[in-house]
């Protein structure tokens, strides 16, 4: 029998909804929004990386794909062990690695290497963590990579995960996706 994305979501959430965060998948319209922020692919060097914080099962990394990164530039950090499967699948080209994005600080280097780091993309349920976990994963994020280059994170939520004077980053927010269940904005984090 063949499981729907959103059945797959739906019980991922109920067996840990502080991990899943997201009860279905993202729609095509909010991938398509964030995709949008990720730098011009064209310019990319043949070793740069997008690294994309919780896929799920990869309707943002389609949108990646569809906006020009090539898939092999794709680091896809994924802690469902049955999502980095379907990934694997569905993307064989990118790197899959079963991982807690929340340990960024020390995997970072582990994920990347030296290659240079053009965006990072982020499906993680930042409210379900401390403040002081989320200011990680974006300060160490931009941290990493070249001045201006963007930390892109999807948020239902009315307030920032992080303030951005918090982590020296300034920050840009889209308008409400509406195509998008619940309805949901982009946040896209810059060093300052």
């Amino acid at each position: 029998m063949k499981v729907s994305d959103e059945a797959r979501f739906f019980r991922g959430w109920l067996q840990r909804p502080l991990i899943t965060g997201a009860v279905s998948p993202s729609s095509r319209a909010l991938g398509r929004a964030m995709a949008a922020y990720v730098p011009d692919p064209a310019a990319f060097s043949a070793n740069s990386k997008v690294l994309e914080l919780g896929p799920g099962t990869g309707v943002v990394t389609q949108m990646l794909i569809a906006r020009g990164v090539p898939e092999r530039s794709l680091v896809l950090v994924e802690y469902s062990s049955e999502f980095c499967k379907l990934l694997k699948k569905r993307f064989p080209d990118a790197e899959v690695i079963q991982g807690d994005a929340y340990s960024i600080g020390a995997s970072l280097p582990q994920w990347i290497g030296v290659d240079p780091l053009e965006a990072v993309v982020s499906s993680l349920p930042l409210f379900t963590r401390p403040d002081e976990m989320r200011e990680t994963v974006i300060g160490r994020s931009l941290e990493r990579m070249q001045p201006g280059a963007p930390f892109i994170q999807f948020s239902y939520a009315l307030t920032q995960p992080v303030k951005p004077a918090r982590i020296g980053a300034r920050l840009e927010l889209s308008p409400w996706i509406k195509r998008n269940l619940p309805p949901a904005r982009v946040l896209v984090y810059r060093s300052a």
